[in-house]
């Protein structure tokens, strides 16, 4: 799995095209690998995840509601959302993806596909 998220190639990037990187931690074990990504002040309707051909993308609209009868004067969440992209080895099976979603961190479990588990060959004797 490789991080395919890139800088802006122009100043002319649109705010509304720009997001926040998530911090991504990325544990691999035999079984495949289990990630997870920060995304304080998402809420799980406004979270999407999809797979197209092998790129993983995360989306996050980040709300941030002020109290009633309160206004906002300062925010160092200066952008909307959150945005990462991965490229998933053939190792992995991304039709196999389970996801779940606590106090703002999500947690993806990605299994190993078949043909790139490890298996124990038994040696017969004759």
């Amino acid at each position: 799995m490789s991080d395919t998220n890139q800088a802006p190639k122009s100043a002319a990037a649109t705010h509304e095209d720009a997001a926040l990187l998530p911090p991504v931690d990325v544990l691999e074990d035999a079984g495949g690998i289990t990630l997870y990504a920060d995304l304080p002040g998402v809420p799980k309707d406004r979270l999407s995840l999809h797979v197209e051909a092998d790129v993983l993308t995360i989306d996050g609209e980040v709300v941030l509601e002020a109290p009633e009868g309160m206004e906002l004067t300062h925010t160092e969440v200066g952008l909307p959302r959150y945005r990462r992209q991965f490229t998933l080895s053939k190792e992995l099976d991304a039709g196999k993806v389970k996801a779940s979603f606590e106090h703002g961190v999500l947690t993806l479990r990605i299994p190993k596909a078949e043909h790139a588990q490890p298996r124990r060959i038994e040696v017969q004797v004759v």
